[in-house]
């Protein structure tokens, strides 16, 4: 392949990568086959880099007290990833008391549409705790780094693809999991340390890193003991925690 033919692929995986994850507009006739799908995984990271930078803008643009910039920064990071990872976390969580340990009653919960009491009582904690933190970094003058936390998230799910089977048959996911190149993945992940190092502080970065990988720990080892695997709506709730888990970290005293 010529290298206008392997810029051109990559430039049309990274477009199909933005429409899946993000509100924001994609010409339309990007294509949609099973290798631009997953080579679209590898510039995850980058989406989530685009997001961050995103978020970064319409912080410094706002000028309001820091609770209400708190909300109304995490309201647009909602509009512009559609609710899509939310979504996933609501399913989990009602999928993963109502399936009362059961395999197969778990995967037909994932498949409801209709959200329950857990849900809803999930998805209010989380942005709770994502607005306060982010209500936190404002405060202090320390929101400089929130950058790096929709680039870590969507980075997290590169490394649920490399070391989790998929277990759903069909879907985009599962074709993400069996056209997914190993090595770009991790070559990719390495991409991603040097860069958020070079970047980050070095406690930052130390912390954001360890925390994004002991919540991949605790989601793959908590899906693989219910599920064998995992699924879409698996990998989005594994976003929500890990970004819910950097904004913490960020917040904490220690790292400001």
């Amino acid at each position: 392949m010529s290298l206008s033919a392997r810029l051109k692929s990559q430039g049309q995986a990274f477009l199909l990568a933005l429409r899946f994850l993000t509100m924001l507009p994609v010409p339309r006739g990007v294509p949609n086959d099973d290798l631009t799908a997953g080579r679209s995984l590898l510039w995850y990271p980058a989406v989530g880099l685009l997001l961050g930078l995103l978020l970064l803008l319409v912080n410094r643009s706002l000028a309001l007290p820091f609770y209400l910039q708190a909300a109304v920064l995490l309201a647009f990071w909602v509009v512009l990833t559609g609710g899509l990872h939310l979504d996933g976390l609501a399913d989990c969580a009602d999928a993963w008391v109502g399936g009362l340990g059961d395999r197969e009653k778990t995967l037909q919960l994932l498949q409801d549409p209709l959200a329950g009491s857990v849900a809803v009582v999930s998805l209010v904690i989380l942005l709770l705790l994502k607005c306060l933190s982010l209500a936190a970094l404002i405060e202090w003058g320390q929101s400089a780094w929130l950058w790096a936390v929709p680039l870590l998230g969507r980075a997290s799910l590169l490394v649920l693809f490399l070391s989790t089977p998929y277990v759903r048959p069909g879907g985009l996911g599962a074709v993400l999991a069996r056209q997914l190149s190993a090595s770009g993945a991790r070559r990719v992940l390495i991409v991603t340390a040097i860069g958020t190092l070079f970047f980050l502080p070095l406690p930052q970065w130390v912390a954001m890193w360890l925390v994004m990988l002991v919540l991949v720990f605790f989601v793959r080892r908590a899906t693989l003991r219910r599920l064998n695997g995992f699924t879409g709506d698996v990998a989005g709730a594994q976003v929500e925690l890990v970004e819910t888990g950097l904004l913490l970290a960020l917040a904490f005293p220690t790292l400001t």
